[in-house]
């Protein structure tokens, strides 16, 4: 392949003066610049140097993942929260919001529709809810893993405790995604009210990390009061924490939020940071989220286009869906539904690659248990 070629014949060397595509170059072969290299190809890439940028991240995930994407079969098990996000549709300050929950259950007919359309990864999301104690999570990943031993379990389930992180571990969960949002401090406290702090959340994903999870961070992208320094600040995080997936997608604002009047983030930033974390991170589960889908029609198509090896379609009883809404216009019927994986691997099949029903593990992460 042409970027191939490129990397073979150049020694990059280390100049004042550098194009996006010498960069591009060296990110993939450094997995990393500094600030100022970084900060050039997030400034604006010609139409020509996106798509290098973009031929090569999809040349780097094929080289751990082939063509697969793989997808996860999401569960919102309750969108009750305690934590007051200004970005959030279900903010504990919304008094709009209709609110929810998913019993135990329903929670594993969930996960028996899910497995019987071929889902090997269940996804339980909700707010930070305290009616969901270790107890009740330790039955629901319990009596998963018993009925679906073959089936890794994510959970996405907010700031808790190292003994909750511990008892959840235990009791058979694979993997634990928490977007750290943004790790500027400033940044964070324009996100969040006075009492939720980045320093928390770091402490909650390192211990993660060393209880033995598959740990994903990740920020929304365009989010109000967010800079280029805090995006910088942001890939130089995920390089150190080396996480191993990483959640991004466009800020896109709720109505019932004090960011109702705030904009969208933009289609091309999110496509740049997406295949810019690839090269950096190259063997990161990268998903093409709903929010994409959301922001624009093929959005999660160009995702994957631009590295992205993930999808994630809704598993949740079709009564709920619309109320787990934490931006306006979320996709929720059609292929969003997990019900019309028909049609989602369609579309993925149009992008030049296909599903792959395998649980879909991170490369090279020695995982729990070897049953596919």
């Amino acid at each position: 392949m042409l970027t191939s070629r490129l990397i073979k014949k150049n020694s990059i060397y280390r100049g004042d003066s550098m194009t996006n595509r010498d960069l591009i170059i060296r990110l993939r072969q450094d997995q990393i610049l500094d600030r100022e290299e970084f900060r050039q190809i997030l400034k604006g890439l010609c139409p020509e140097d996106e798509e290098f940028l973009y031929e090569n991240a999809r040349e780097v995930r094929e080289v751990s993942y082939g063509k697969d994407v793989y997808t996860r079969g999401l569960i919102e098990f309750s969108n009750y929260c305690v934590r007051n996000c200004l970005y959030c549709g279900i903010r504990a300050g919304n008094p709009d919001c209709e609110r929810y929950r998913l019993t135990e259950d329903q929670i594993q007919e969930c996960a028996e529709t899910g497995y019987d359309l071929g889902f090997r990864t269940f996804v339980l999301q909700g707010g930070e809810d305290p009616f969901f104690d270790d107890d009740k999570f330790c039955r629901i990943i319990k009596r998963i893993k018993d009925s679906f031993p073959d089936c890794a379990v994510t959970m996405s389930v907010g700031e808790k405790s190292r003994k909750s992180y511990e008892a959840f571990f235990d009791a058979g969960a694979d993997r634990y995604l928490l977007r750290h949002e943004t790790i500027s401090p400033d940044h964070y406290r324009i996100l969040h009210p006075h009492g939720q702090s980045i320093e928390s959340r770091k402490k909650c994903l390192y211990e993660l990390k060393d209880i033995g999870y598959q740990v994903g961070v990740g920020i929304m992208i365009g989010s109000p009061g967010q800079t280029e320094d805090h995006i910088i600040n942001d890939l130089l995080f995920m390089k150190e924490f080396q996480p191993q997936m990483v959640g991004m997608g466009p800020f896109i604002p709720h109505e019932q939020t004090p960011f109702r009047d705030k904009r969208a983030g933009k289609l091309q930033d999110v496509l740049h940071i997406l295949a810019i974390v690839r090269l950096m991170l190259p063997e990161v589960l990268l998903p093409a989220t709903t929010a994409l889908g959301t922001l624009f029609p093929t959005g999660r198509e160009l995702g994957i286009k631009a590295g992205a090896n993930v999808v994630m379609p809704n598993l949740s009883p079709k009564g709920v869906r619309a109320k787990y809404a934490l931006y306006d216009g979320k996709i929720c019927t059609g292929e969003e539904a997990a019900e019309c994986i028909g049609c989602l691997t369609n579309r993925i099949n149009s992008t030049g690659y296909h599903i792959n029903a395998a649980r879909g593990d991170c490369a090279g992460f020695l995982i729990k248990y070897f049953v596919y």
